[in-house]
């Protein structure tokens, strides 16, 4: 697990690196919203818009409260948060994510209604059926035991309340090209199938509502996002901050694996039965 957050960990101090390049590109951090950040932020495929359809499906009302597993530099939560009143628990593997998420949230007003601690998805010590609702965006890549994961998202979970999956899956088309923004190479990248998935969560005890393959719309988003940047340069803060000079490199990989299909994007929609 500490290759993994080593990966993540950035050259230099990240608070301090995405502190510099919004004032570099003059924005006001007195009047900073979640989708001034998305850029870095929203550290997924096809980014807010996935975190958006996240949050239509766990249907959360200012009451709830949900669980982020694998938080990284806190955008969904933060999206979350703002746009319903929940309040929601990040826990991540990696230190400087989580003390990341923790400044982007008191710029953007939200460290009320978000906290981030340093954990493991699979066992993350809270009590059982604690949280309403819960997520993970883009984490169980990393991490060999799924069975783990998806038991300790069913335990947390209060009886009746929605868990929500957006992963990267493997695809039929061959084996991962790498570098990919998840993993340097295949000894810390553990994509599952998408009969993998069909047979985990149930496994754990969840009921699958939904099942929606975005792998096309996802392939788009990367053609958009290259053709956004050599048109009109870079935003003032992309993954790249935290990801360094391997970003373009991977960005490139991220398009040929979708292309052929060696990577897929679905969101998995479930509930813990009442």
């Amino acid at each position: 697990m500490n290759q993994i957050a080593a990966f993540y960990t950035g050259p230099g101090r990240l608070v301090a690196a995405i502190s510099a390049a919004l004032d570099a590109a003059g924005v006001d951090r007195a009047t900073l919203r979640t989708a001034d950040l998305a850029a870095v932020d929203e550290f997924h495929i096809r980014g807010r818009r996935a975190t958006l359809e996240i949050v239509e499906a766990l249907g959360l009302t200012a009451q709830s409260h949900v669980l982020d597993l694998g938080s990284g530099l806190g955008g969904p939560a933060r999206t979350l948060a703002e746009l319903t009143g929940c309040t929601v628990t990040g826990v991540d593997l990696t230190p400087d994510f989580c003390q990341v998420a923790a400044a982007l949230s008191e710029w953007t007003g939200l460290s009320h209604r978000t906290r981030f601690q340093v954990g493991d998805a699979t066992a993350t010590g809270l009590p059982d059926g604690s949280v309403d609702a819960s997520l993970s965006v883009h984490v169980a890549m990393n991490i060999p035991n799924k069975h783990a994961l998806y038991a300790e998202a069913f335990r947390v979970l209060r009886p009746g309340g929605r868990f929500v999956v957006y992963d990267v899956l493997q695809g039929e088309g061959g084996a991962v090209h790498y570098p990919v923004p998840w993993a340097a190479g295949p000894s810390t990248s553990f994509p599952a199938t998408l009969e993998d998935m069909r047979e985990l969560l149930p496994a754990a005890g969840f009921n699958v509502i939904s099942e929606v393959d975005s792998s096309d719309e996802s392939l788009a988003w990367f053609q958009q996002m290259l053709a956004k940047i050599q048109r009109d340069g870079p935003p003032p803060v992309t993954f790249a901050t935290f990801l360094g000079e391997s970003f373009a490199q991977m960005t490139a990989n991220q398009v040929a694996n979708l292309a052929e299909r060696r990577i897929r994007t679905v969101m998995f929609v479930c509930t813990r039965p009442s």
